[in-house]
C-alpha cells in the first residue's frame, strides 16, 4: 500500500469545492469527477509530529461544551483527520464521489487520553467496501499513534445511496438500540453549522445556511453528526474512563435551529446514550460506550 505524506493539514476549502460543485443542480451540466468503481485506494495518507493549536482547542471546546483540560477531548483527534478525510474522498481513486455519501456511523476506540502538549502522527485509508440494502457502505480508517504507540483510532462508515444493493454481511451493532429518554434539552442556534464548520474545516453546504441546504434536497440547514457525537460525549464527559470506545449511528438530521433532546441510561458496564427531537420523538443519534472495549 503506498502511502502519501502530508507536512501540513490539506486545505479544505478547495477540496470542499472541488465536491460541491460537479453536484449542484444549476451547474448538473458540466462535467463532473469521475470516480473508480468497485474497489477502495491503495493508499494511506498521513500526517506525523501533529501539534494541538490550543486555541484552536479552546474554539472547538467552546462550540462542542467540553471543559478546558490538560487532555484533548475524545473526538478532537477527528479535527487532525479531517483533511485527509477529504483528501481521500476526492481521489478519483475513491469509489464514490463526496456529495452523495452519508455519514452513517462512527466508532471511535480510545486507548488511553491524548495530552494536549503530546505530538501524534496520523494515518487515515480508506477499507470494506461492502454493500447494503439501498447501496454500498465503505469505512475511513483512521490511526492516531505516539511514538509508534496506538492510542486512539477511528472507523467513520459512509453510505452510497444506489440500485443493486444487497443485505449488509454484518449486523450493525447499534441495530434495534432504541435512544432512551431524556430531560436535557439543548437549544440549538441556526448558525451552529457555521460555528463548527469553522472549527472543523466541514464547511459543507448542507450544514450553512437554509439557502445552500435547499439547493441539496434539505428543507434547511443541518448540524453536523460529529457536532452531535462531541456534544453527547461532552455530556457525559464526568463519567468516562481513560479508556473506552464509543458507537454511534446517525439516524435522522437535526434541522437548524431547533431544540434537541439528550438521554442515556446504564446498560451493565457499558452507557447507551442518544438524541432526540424535542417536538416529535425522531431519534437523531443513538450510541453506546463501552467502558471495557
Amino acid at each position: 500500500m503506498a502511502t502519501r505524506t502530508f507536512d501540513k493539514a490539506p486545505s479544505t476549502a478547495p477540496m470542499m469545492l472541488k465536491a460541491v460543485l460537479p453536484a449542484l443542480p444549476v451547474i448538473g451540466g458540466l462535467p463532473g469527477i469521475k470516480h473508480a468503481k468497485g474497489s477502495v485506494p491503495d493508499i494511506v495518507l498521513e500526517r506525523k509530529g501533529v501539534v494541538t493549536d490550543v486555541k484552536h482547542l479552546e474554539a472547538y471546546n467552546e462550540v462542542c461544551g467540553f471543559p478546558l483540560g490538560d487532555q484533548l477531548p475524545a473526538t478532537y483527534p477527528h479535527m487532525a483527520a479531517f483533511g485527509l478525510h477529504m483528501a481521500l474522498m476526492t481521489d478519483t481513486a475513491f469509489p464514490f464521489a463526496p456529495m452523495g455519501l452519508v455519514h452513517l456511523r462512527n466508532t471511535i476506540r480510545q486507548h488511553r487520553p491524548l495530552g494536549v502538549a503530546e505530538a501524534f502522527d496520523v494515518s487515515v485509508r480508506a477499507a470494506d467496501l461492502r454493500p447494503h440494502p439501498k447501496g454500498s457502505l465503505v469505512d475511513l480508517v483512521t490511526e492516531v499513534s505516539v511514538a509508534g504507540e496506538l492510542v486512539w483510532d477511528e472507523v467513520t462508515t459512509l453510505f452510497s445511496r444506489h440500485k443493486g444493493g444487497s443485505a449488509e454481511t454484518s449486523k450493525p451493532s447499534l441495530g434495534g438500540v432504541e435512544a432512551p429518554s431524556g430531560v436535557v434539552h439543548w437549544k440549538l442556534a441556526g448558525d451552529l453549522g457555521r460555528r463548527y464548520g469553522s472549527v472543523s474545516g466541514d464547511r459543507n453546504p448542507i450544514h450553512l445556511y437554509p439557502l445552500t441546504a435547499k439547493a441539496f434536497g434539505f428543507p434547511t440547514n443541518i448540524a453536523h453528526g460529529m457536532w452531535t457525537l462531541a456534544r453527547s460525549l461532552s455530556a457525559l464527559q464526568n463519567r468516562l474512563p481513560d479508556a473506552f470506545a464509543v458507537d454511534v449511528e446517525f439516524r435522522k438530521p437535526i434541522l437548524l435551529p431547533g431544540t434537541v433532546v439528550f438521554g442515556s441510561e446504564l446498560e451493565g458496564a457499558d452507557i447507551v446514550f442518544g438524541v432526540k427531537g424535542a417536538k416529535k420523538p425522531v431519534t437523531h443519534l443513538v450510541g453506546r460506550v463501552t467502558t471495557k472495549p
